[in-house]
């Protein structure tokens, strides 16, 4: 879990993230809602109804995304590909799905199942109103959440990549290409081209005298056009990692501390002379387990001198590793997976290296470096 979230319990199984951004935009939708909207289109209304319509309004936005990202990783777990958890925030939310799918079918449907959602639930809302009509703020809910769900779908099909228009895209490009990587450079250039004229319309706007509508446009247009950087260059690491094994990045330089040894012995003779961050933890040649800096932290400092490695570290049977022969990315995808640093590489339960995060980058640099001699070559 992220520092940055807060652990809202689970849906359909999936972990359910807040980010303290969506607390930012539920205060300032609640407060669009009830002092713009709702006065606007409804007359008459208590200060208070209008107040509680537009935070009622602003959750069920919020519901509407929430079903909107179920939609993607409802469907992604049918084609077995696990979901991490979903986060709200900010823009709306995302479904952290651990794996791209293994077709240009399956992608497509993953990317489609969020907007179909959302056009679903806007269908609703439209029937509903006729129902509700004689019920003022329950009619006025439920045309807000129709028009909102339509925009939230029109405006996630749009072509650029990440948009789900962009993964749908993608998805079309891949099957006539045959080739995932260079589709999705493809969709990521389209992404940013569509990235450079939402910031180009929130100029226009700004300077039109619409600064808060036009802040809003430019700062979606920035963030779409960091995110499609963001994956160019994912696919630019993909390609330099594939075809290597773990063997080629690890380092043979690691640490074995004996069981009993205390963590304030660790800090001494280790940590702090050395900056190690990692060590295995053995008995008798056996590997126990792996002792991270960060689990160390987190024993209060006044019992590093009567705490042991073997209490403080993560056992064997919950450790994480890699066999040499690994592709590299799937040892990245590993680490990444768990949130961890290190990943001690084994066979036949010995350990013979350890993968570091800093490993892997002095591995890519030096393949960038030998790619770039290549090329000018």
């Amino acid at each position: 879990m992220s520092r940055h979230t807060i652990p809202m319990g689970r849906v359909l199984g999936i972990p359910l993230e807040l980010d303290y951004s969506w607390f930012l935009v539920l205060a300032l939708l609640t407060w669009a809602l009830a002092v713009g909207h709702y006065p606007a289109e409804f007359k008459g209304w208590s200060p208070s109804l209008y107040w509680i319509m537009g935070a009622i309004t602003a959750v069920m936005l919020f519901v509407s995304v929430l079903l909107h990202e179920l939609g993607h990783s409802v469907v992604a777990r049918r084609y077995k590909i696990p979901v991490r958890r979903i986060t709200l925030f900010i823009f709306g939310g995302v479904s952290q799905i651990e794996a791209e799918a293994a077709t240009a079918g399956a992608d497509f449907r993953i990317a489609i199942a969020g907007p179909l959602v959302s056009l679903a639930l806007a269908a609703l809302f439209a029937l509903l109103q006729p129902v509700v009509a004689s019920v003022s703020p329950l009619f006025a809910l439920a045309r807000y959440l129709a028009y909102i769900n339509v925009t939230l779908a029109v405006f996630n099909l749009i072509p650029g990549f990440p948009l789900d228009g962009g993964r749908a895209f993608r998805a079309l490009v891949w099957r006539f290409t045959r080739d995932f990587q260079r589709a999705t450079l493809i969709a990521a250039s389209v992404g940013r081209g569509f990235a450079y004229v939402f910031i180009l319309i929130g100029v226009w706007q700004l300077f039109a005298g619409n600064f808060v509508g036009g802040l809003w446009i430019a700062f979606i247009g920035w963030f779409l056009e960091s995110a499609a950087v963001s994956q160019t260059q994912q696919v630019v690491l993909q390609d330099l990692l594939a075809g290597h094994t773990v063997a080629e990045a690890m380092s043979r330089d690691f640490i074995a501390v004996p069981a009993g040894a205390t963590l304030q012995q660790l800090v001494d003779h280790h940590v702090l002379t050395s900056g190690r961050r990692s060590f295995l933890v053995q008995r008798d040649q056996a590997v126990l387990g792996l002792l991270t800096l960060h689990h160390l932290v987190q024993i209060p400092r006044a019992q590093w001198a009567t705490t042991t490695a073997e209490q403080a570290m993560i056992p064997s049977v919950r450790m994480k590793s890699a066999r040499p022969d690994t592709e590299l990315r799937a040892g990245l995808a590993e680490m990444d997976r768990d949130g961890v640093s290190q990943l001690p590489v084994m066979v036949d339960g010995q350990v013979v290296g350890m993968l570091r995060r800093e490993d892997v980058i002095g591995f890519l640099r030096a393949a960038q470096q030998i790619h770039a001699g290549q090329r000018q070559g």
